[in-house]
């Protein structure tokens, strides 16, 4: 459990302008459709959303799991740091024909009443906020008591995790308190995080088979191209050819790690942990 680690002082606002402008940049949308088109879902069914049900997807991205829930019937608000993604959401949601709300929030300071919602979820979403314990807290805060959380995380030992890992030594020095989004993927961080708050507490390891790449490269030039954190990455490397040559190589290296040899292609399982719970 956390307190509120500065949330809401210019230094945080300022942090989080960065993470608004990481998550703009590219097209994160086109990286859900390509590698995890199903992991929303695969949440939502873990969940047994129901018609009827107020849900609240927290850091939703482009409504990868909110749209699945409200083809359900229940009553979804989509939030999100990055107008880019909700506008992207939107779009989305009118092709699929799902009717649900787009809102713009901090998932460590939401906008909403407490215990106003039946089901609280994040599909590799909220693990990426700055400040792991206020983030926990607000999930709590707005479930009502009896109501489900559900989390999607990607595992510090898995393929995301060991991306992240290959790309610090080229990253920026993350600032002060903030915490490395995989650590949402190792049991005892979650356990640690919602204490007795959480009961029915359940954390199961599972894979989604990522099979969208003929090669190794693809995976990194759609990473390099499309996803945030990994564009950041390049751009602080950008004024040295051989520190961009070597990260080229090395996430083209990971992929090949992984790699389990497709005949039409790369194979790779992503480990992610699967969290549900009932909100004392």
């Amino acid at each position: 459990m956390g307190d509120n680690q500065g949330v809401g002082t210019p230094e945080d606002q300022a942090l989080k302008g960065k993470h608004r402008a990481m998550w703009g940049m590219g097209d994160y949308p086109a990286v859900e459709r390509t590698v995890i088109p199903g992991l929303g879902a695969t949440l939502v069914e873990a969940l047994g959303v129901r018609a009827g049900e107020r849900v609240l997807d927290v850091a939703a991205g482009a409504g990868n799991a909110a749209i699945p829930a409200a083809l359900r019937g229940a009553d979804v608000v989509a939030s999100d740091l990055s107008p880019a993604l909700l506008d992207a959401g939107r779009a989305a949601a009118d092709e699929r024909g799902a009717t649900l709300e787009w809102q713009e929030a901090d998932a460590e300071a939401l906008p909403y009443d407490d215990d106003g919602f039946d089901v609280v979820m994040s599909c590799v979403g909220v693990m990426f906020a700055p400040h792991h314990g206020p983030a926990a807290d607000e999930l709590v805060r707005v479930c009502a008591p009896g109501g489900r959380i559900g989390l999607i995380s990607w595992t510090p030992q898995g393929f995301i995790g060991q991306m992240f890992a290959t790309m610090k030594p080229f990253a920026p020095p993350p600032p002060p308190g903030a915490q490395p989004p995989p650590l949402w993927g190792s049991e005892d961080h979650v356990r640690e995080l919602f204490g007795d708050r959480v009961a029915d507490l359940r954390l199961e390891r599972r894979t989604v088979r990522v099979e969208a790449f003929a090669a190794p490269e693809d995976f990194r030039d759609l990473f390099k191209e499309a996803y945030g954190p990994t564009i950041v990455a390049y751009g602080f490397n950008a004024e040295d050819p051989e520190r961009v040559a070597a990260l080229d190589a090395e996430l083209a290296d990971l992929a090949r790690r992984y790699d389990h040899g497709g005949d039409d292609g790369v194979v790779m399982e992503w480990e992610y942990l699967l969290v549900t719970g009932t909100v004392r």
